[in-house]
This record gives structure tokens, sequence and C-alpha cells, in this order.
């Protein structure tokens, strides 16, 4: 029993599959092709983003920085699209560099400035939402390019393309994770600094390194962001940073980093998800919605902490049943 406790996938995929239930039977409207097809777009943005945050925690870092990035850099893109006159495929790539490079610049900030990442991408949260705001005066940009919708809005052999999107880079970030040796120090940094240092891991470029992943993650996000309201926005991407860590928190990462699985992240995302279009289908005010997120994240935190306390009353449970029955 304490193993599969201690799984890292069983215990997401558990929660995920209880709140699919629950909510199910709450609407009968949740069932609906159409809805299910919206909540899979809907998670696309979050778990795309959510890998960039996972990668930081990881490392024992925390990004807060994703959700204003998304608005600063839909500005970013619609500035290039709409008054500069950028090609599509041009601009694309571009607002990549652009959002990896300012994950890059918080995690020089903080692996080399010695600047807690809670700090630094705090302050970079409220500075990149005022950034966001010099552009236009503030206003949104709309009709950015009849070509960005479709890269939101199409479809592959029937299937919508973000799917694919969620299957590409997923499998990089599991396989980089996993049988890399960048994977491989980003669980060592999490785990022990001290350690990681005597065994000849540059722990500085390595904390750098995750939040430069982020940024890149959080400009993907961004482009589907605004590929989905053919816009940019300084509103945009609020509270996205808030689900993308909960999204690998309820996944199973340890806040005190080393410990977790990128793909458990991605049912944690879709665990946000449901419970967001349960409370939206029961029409349940945004108020109650951010209640309930925050009581998510809690409880995963809280069961993180009492892990081993948890795995050894379960083990003890069950194994005195098993006594029992046994005599």
């Amino acid at each position: 029993m304490k193993r599969i406790f201690d799984a890292q996938l069983i215990g997401p995929f558990a929660a995920m599959v209880i709140v699919t239930l629950i909510v199910a039977m709450t609407t009968d409207r949740f069932l609906n092709p159409g809805n299910l097809s919206n909540l899979f777009l809907q998670v696309s943005i979050v778990a795309l983003i959510a890998i960039g945050a996972t990668v930081v925690i990881f490392a024992a870092g925390i990004d807060l920085s994703s959700g204003s990035m998304v608005a600063l850099l839909t500005m970013i893109l619609a500035q290039m699209l709409k008054f500069m006159g950028l090609p599509l495929i041009f601009a694309l790539p571009l607002i990549l560099v652009v959002g990896a490079l300012l994950g890059l610049g918080l995690g020089l900030i903080t692996a080399y400035g010695r600047i807690p990442s809670f700090i630094t991408t705090l302050a970079a949260l409220i500075a990149f939402r005022g950034l966001a705001l010099t552009f236009n005066n503030g206003s949104p940009i709309f009709s950015l390019d009849p070509g960005l919708e479709p890269i939101f809005y199409g479809k592959l052999a029937g299937i919508p393309l973000p799917f694919f999107y969620l299957l590409t880079f997923y499998g990089l970030a599991a396989f980089t994770m996993n049988f890399t040796k960048l994977g491989r120090e980003i669980y060592a940094v999490g785990g022990n600094p001290a350690a990681a240092v005597l065994t000849g891991i540059n722990v500085r470029k390595v904390q750098a390194i995750t939040f430069a992943i982020a940024g890149f993650m959080t400009a993907v996000g961004a482009v589907l962001m605004s590929a989905r309201l053919n816009s940019g926005s300084p509103n945009y991407g609020q509270t996205l940073e808030l689900q993308a860590i909960a999204a690998a928190v309820v996944g199973g990462a340890s806040l005190a980093g080393g410990r977790g699985n990128i793909l458990a992240t991605f049912m944690g995302a879709m665990t946000i998800v449901i419970v967001q279009n349960g409370l939206n289908l029961n029409a349940a005010p945004s108020s109650v919605q951010n209640i309930v997120l925050g009581l998510i994240i809690l409880l995963a935190v809280g069961i993180d902490m009492w892990r081993a306390e948890l795995s050894s009353l379960l083990s003890s449970v069950f194994g005195k049943s098993a006594s029992v029955k046994g005599g």
C-alpha cells in the first residue's frame, strides 16, 4: 500500500478521475461533446504553461510571473502583427525567443543575484503587467492576423491541434527529465543543492535554465492565448500562474524540489480545469471558483507535506486489516 501511495502517477490520476465523476454527476452538460471539446482546448494553455512551472519547482524554485508574462507577450505579438506588419511566420518564433529571454533574465537574477525566486518573480508579476499596459495606451488590440486563429482552432485528421502541442511538449519534457543529463541535474539541484555542487553540477546555471524553459513555455501559452482570441490584451493571463503552480502541486511535484513527474502535471492541470468547468456549468460565481482553487492548492501542498505520515497511516490501517482477515 505504501508503494501505491508513493507512486507518482497513481495519485494524480485517481484525483482526476474522482473529480471527473463528481462533476459528471452534478451536471449532465459536462459530458456534452461540445463541452468536452471546449474543456480540452481550455486545458491546453494551462497545461503547457504548467510544464515550465513544474520544471522550476523541480529545481526548488517558484515562478509567479507567467500570467503577467502572457499579457506582456500577447501585447508584443499584437504590436508585431498589427502595427509593425511583421509576417506571422517571423513573429511567432520571435515571440518564443522573447519569452525564453525574459525567463532567462529572471533566472539569472535569481541564481546569480541570490534573490529568492519568490521575490524575483513576484516583482516580475507586477512589472510585466505594468509593461503590458504601456502598449496601445493599455487597450486590447484586436483582429491581429487571419492566420492566427487556425493555430488554436485548427484540426489535423479531425483532431484539434492543441492535442499535438500537448503531446509534443509533454513528450519532450518527459524525455528531458528522465533520460538526459539536464533532467538529472534539475532533480539533483532541487533535491540537495549542496550535494549537487559536490558532484560538479553548476547549480546556478541549472537554475537559470529552468527559468528560461518556463519563459519559453509561457510564450507558447501566450501564442495560443492570442490565437484563441485573435487579440492581445494587458488583462490576459490573470491567475494563470496560480493555475500552473496548482497543476504542478496537484500532480505531485514537491515545492521543496527534487521530486515529481512531469506527466502527472498534465493530470493536475486536467483536475484544475475540470473543477473550474464544473463550477461554471453549475453557475458558481468567480469568487467561489477562486476560493476552490485556493483550497485545492492548500490541500495538495498539505498532502505533500504530510506524505510520510499519511503513507505510514495507510500502511498501518491496511496492514491491520490484512492481519484480521488472515487471523
